[in-house]
């Protein structure tokens, strides 16, 4: 309590406090400004993520990353394919065993009967070539027997063919290429015998579930 004027004036504690806000601290050091709090809390707003934004990286993320898996699986399986699809894996005769032996044993029972003839039964030859040959070889050997029948009658010639070695080289459900080895027999009535060798590049086809020549052609 003060005295004011001849008056006593009374100072309430609410307003020592209001003056002790207002006064600078003894100290020297400058107070604070009003609102200098909440400016600060909202600076600190600004600069962090807004409420929420760390869930929506975390999905933007985990987006990314399925779309990286789905791209490079859909690599992975067009790699695969190309490599199944590569020549040698889609040739069976490096992988079919049964498929091979067969088309090998149909070619050279095939070749074993258009190749051997007797001079008393050539017609017997040319109807094996007419069930085994077809197509270009079919062609090419009609064109030629003619002269072979003739040639046989007159100096009473007799070949026989014996399959040496035939190789699958390439074989599909439908189509082979083969490399095939023959030893070849003459004989001449009253003549000894001649031997020949002789390599042959076939093409045979499947047809009615036998393998029918298409195509020969000397090596």
């Amino acid at each position: 309590m003060k005295r004011q004027g001849g008056a006593a004036v009374v100072t309430t504690g609410t307003e020592l406090e209001g003056v002790g806000r207002a006064d600078a601290p003894a100290d020297g050091t400058p107070g604070d400004e009003p609102g200098q709090d909440t400016a600060a809390a909202a600076g600190a707003g600004e600069d962090g993520p807004p409420p929420g934004a760390g869930p929506r990286l975390l999905r933007v993320a985990a987006g990314v990353l399925v779309v990286a898996l789905l791209v490079a699986g859909g690599g992975l399986f067009a790699a695969g394919r190309q490599l199944r699809d590569t020549p040698a894996t889609s040739n069976q005769a490096l992988t079919d065993s049964g498929a091979t032996t067969r088309v090998a044993g149909d070619v050279t029972n095939a070749l074993g009967k258009v190749f051997s003839y007797s001079p008393e039964a050539t017609g017997v030859t040319k109807e094996s070539a007419k069930q085994l040959l077809a197509g270009k070889a079919l062609q090419q050997y009609a064109a030629l027997f003619g002269q072979v029948e003739k040639q046989a009658a007159d100096q009473k010639l007799t070949l026989t063919t014996h399959v040496v070695r035939a190789g699958v080289t390439r074989l599909t459900d439908e189509s082979a290429h083969l490399l095939v080895f023959l030893d070849q027999v003459y004989e001449r009535k009253g003549k000894a015998a001649s031997r020949a060798a002789a390599q042959l590049s076939v093409t045979a086809q499947l047809r009615d579930g036998r393998w029918t020549i298409i195509e020969i052609n000397s090596r």
